[in-house]
């Protein structure tokens, strides 16, 4: 699967096939907590907002797009600039083939070369699992070398029922007294990573 898949750095035009793969995500699942599914202008300007900072990166197989990950903003105070909050989303028909992995280690990368120090993702997950939320992102983030750092009970509410939300924290970078400005995405070189 690894050589068959491609990377890019996502656009606005490529909207509507993002938003295609999220979808599902936000009818059927608990992985989101977002109950409508956006329109495609606001998935335009989501991902045109995102890449003014941090990498939006689509994964192709055989040019299609089949995965999505980036990074956004983990708090808007200042002393957070180094740290950033992950999101992944594959299409249903092409998880657990490895593309999920094959994005982390992309976004991990362009980040590393951005200065970012701390990642965090915030996973739903069920106490028992349901038909909306098997916890399999659980297994993934603990699997790319991510850390449980704490547990908000019962804080979303979806399907008529109440979801837990798991802080994941993964460090990538060295943590100085000094520290250098964070490199915006636009800014960053990340041809390498892509090929």
């Amino acid at each position: 699967m690894k050589n068959k898949i491609k990377l890019r750095i996502a656009s606005p035009e490529d909207a509507r096939k993002l938003r295609d793969i999220y979808a599902p995500y936000v009818k059927k699942t608990a992985i989101t907590f977002e109950y409508d599914v956006p329109t495609v202008k606001e998935f335009k300007n989501r991902i045109k907002t995102t890449l003014e900072n941090y990498p939006y990166i689509v994964s192709l197989d055989k040019d299609e797009i089949v995965g999505y990950a980036y990074l956004g903003r983990f708090k808007a105070r200042r002393a957070y600039d180094w740290s950033a909050e992950t999101s992944i989303y594959v299409k249903e028909e092409f998880r657990g083939r490895g593309i999920g992995k094959i994005l982390y280690q992309a976004l991990e990368k362009t980040a590393q070369k951005q200065g970012i120090v701390n990642l965090f993702a915030c996973v739903t997950n069920a106490k028992i699992p349901d038909k909306h939320q098997d916890n399999v992102s659980v297994g993934f983030h603990m699997h790319m070398g991510y850390k449980k750092v704490g547990t908000l009970e019962k804080c979303g509410y979806k399907f008529g029922k109440w979801y837990n939300m798991t802080v994941f924290s993964k460090t990538i970078g060295k943590r100085r007294k000094n520290m250098p400005p964070v490199v915006p995405f636009p800014e960053t070189d990340v041809s390498d990573i892509l090929k």
